[in-house]
């Protein structure tokens, strides 16, 4: 029987008389890979924005491995185990691959400020740590060559890679990744689709936004639709595939 990880319900985010999410629920199990599929503007982004405490929500609640998280701040959300990526990709720019990848680390840090000045013992070994850890993440995600590379003089997919391995250093259970084979090349897409698999493969869930249909229907386990706010469909990939409310929201008529 599947271990229920993250319980959405009834969600609903407005912006003014715009209702940016009507009513959304949806359940992952641990193990997953649940695809978030829609039409530009159906609500996706927003949802994640929510569950990462980006915004608050009007209505509903979620709860995260047993864990009440509705309206909790980002910061919280981390600390239960959530990490993301952003559509639009937010790296520290002047700062090198491995420098992101220790500013991930430092939400499971115990040394405090005073640590930090004083460098104590404990402190310094566990700065060692974040840097050890930080060079195995780069390893993990393929791009360990560009450890000391400024973070904005990587190539797309390699940021792509990058902001994967920052999240991965927070040490989530659930990673929730914002259309990260956007503007990649069809070689690029096909080795992420094997880093998400891996990443599954070691124990963290993810949940996945992305509107190349073809690696979503190949990668996930199960899927939900969005559409103007509103779930209009969930299930297995064949399923989704073929319901014509589905075909509808992408074609924009109804299916013969």
């Amino acid at each position: 029987m599947s271990e229920l990880l993250l319980k959405i319900e009834g969600i609903t985010k407005r912006f003014g008389g715009l209702h940016a999410l009507s009513g959304v629920g949806l359940t992952i199990n641990k193990g997953e890979i649940y695809g978030l599929i829609g039409p530009n503007g159906a609500g996706k982004t927003t949802l994640f924005n929510v569950l990462t405490g980006l915004y608050q929500p009007d209505e509903g609640r979620f709860s995260f491995d047993g864990v009440d998280l509705f309206r909790q701040k980002p910061n919280i959300v981390v600390e239960s185990g959530i990490a993301r990526t952003f559509q639009n990709i937010r790296l520290f720019a002047n700062m090198t691959a491995l420098e992101n990848v220790m500013v991930g680390q430092h939400v499971r840090t115990r040394s405090g400020i005073l640590g930090a000045i004083f460098h104590g013992p404990k402190a310094v070994k566990e700065e060692q740590d974040i840097l050890t850890k930080a060079t195995e993440l780069l390893a993990y995600v393929g791009i360990s060559k560009h450890a000391k590379e400024l973070a904005r003089n990587l190539s797309y997919g390699d940021q792509r890679r990058l902001e994967i391995a920052r999240a991965l250093a927070t040490r989530p259970t659930l990673l929730a990744l914002d259309e990260p084979a956007a503007g990649m090349n069809p070689k690029e897409t096909d080795d992420l689709k094997k880093l998400m698999e891996k990443i599954r493969n070691d124990g963290v869930t993810i949940l996945l936004i992305e509107h190349d249909v073809k690696l979503m229907m190949d990668l996930c386990d199960r899927i939900a639709v969005l559409d103007y706010g509103k779930k209009i469909a969930e299930g297995v990939p064949g399923e989704v595939k073929n319901n014509p409310r589905v075909i509808e929201a992408y074609l924009g008529v109804s299916p013969e």
